[in-house]
C-alpha cells in the first residue's frame, strides 16, 4: 500500500522559512520522480516543484522558485521542501506525489500557514 506522510508544517510570519518532510512507503521511492503540490483555501491544486529519481533535476513554479528547494534522500524514502522568504500567498495545505509534475494526491497533506 502506498503511504505518504507529509509533516513540517505550522504557522511562521511572512519572511520565516520552514522545512516540509514527505515519509514514503509502499512503493519503491528512489525509482520515482516526486513532486510537491499545494492547495490554497478556495483555491485548486498549484504545482509547487518536481525532482527527478536521482535528485539531480528538479523544477519549480515561477511563484517559488529562489524561496524553495526540493531534495530527496533516498536511503530514507524521504521527500522534503526547504521553504524560505514565506509569504502569506504561500498559506496552503502542502501535499507531496509520485511521478513529475504530479497532482495525484494519495495523503492528508500538512498545513502551512504564513501570517503575522
Amino acid at each position: 500500500e502506498v503511504q505518504l506522510v507529509e509533516s513540517g508544517g505550522g504557522l511562521v510570519q511572512p519572511g520565516g522559512s520552514l522545512r516540509l518532510s514527505c515519509a514514503a512507503s509502499g512503493f519503491i521511492f528512489s525509482s520515482n520522480d516526486m513532486t510537491w503540490v499545494r492547495q490554497a483555501p478556495g483555491k485548486g491544486l498549484e504545482w509547487v516543484s518536481s525532482i527527478r529519481v536521482g535528485g539531480g533535476v528538479t523544477s519549480y513554479a515561477g511563484s517559488v522558485s529562489g524561496r524553495f528547494t526540493i531534495s530527496r534522500d533516498n536511503a530514507k524514502n524521504t521527500l522534503s521542501l526547504q521553504m524560505n522568504s514565506l509569504k502569506t500567498e504561500d498559506t496552503a495545505v502542502y501535499y507531496c506525489a509520485r511521478g513529475w509534475n504530479s497532482r495525484n494526491i494519495q495523503s492528508q497533506g500538512t498545513q502551512v500557514t504564513v501570517s503575522s
